[in-house]
């Protein structure tokens, strides 16, 4: 971790209830019906494994929080808040959203949505990137670790 954030990130409850409601996510669609096929996909895919669990995420936090959300931070609105949200995060979090509707099913596509402003939310939070890319890098690697592709 960063060191000087890595004391505040450990004593961040927030922080780690998401990671905890990422587990619970991940055993709902489990009990959905979604099968865990993650370790025989792991096994077949391991590049595809690291692209999608941790280059994706680096370049996408990089861009969207780091340069985008960092850029509109800088603006006359960007200390705005919405329900507590950044008014940055949300314009953000929008774009973020509808870029994944051509990739993937309207469904998954919204779902990337409440976790986009999760990771905007610490973006803000830490005026760094790093958590946003460590929570990205989390999501994205239990899903695929237990569900492949």
């Amino acid at each position: 971790m960063i060191p000087a954030i890595d004391m505040r990130l450990r004593q961040d409850r927030f922080f780690w209830i998401v990671q905890g409601l990422a587990l619970i996510f991940w055993w709902l669609l489990y009990l959905n019906g979604r099968n865990i096929s993650g370790p025989e996909w792991f096994s077949n895919h391991i590049g595809e494994f690291f692209l999608l669990a941790l280059a994706y995420p680096i370049l996408e936090e990089t861009v969207f929080r780091g340069l985008l959300q960092g850029s509109l931070w800088q603006t006359r609105f960007g200390r705005m808040l919405v329900a507590g949200i950044s008014l940055p995060n949300i314009i953000i979090s929008v774009i973020f959203t509808a870029l994944h509707f051509i990739y993937h099913p309207p469904l998954w596509a919204l779902a990337v949505f409440v976790p986009s402003l999760i990771f905007g939310f610490f973006r803000d939070r830490y005026q760094q990137l790093f958590p946003a890319i460590y929570l990205h890098v989390f999501f994205n690697a239990g899903y695929f670790l237990l569900f492949g592709n």
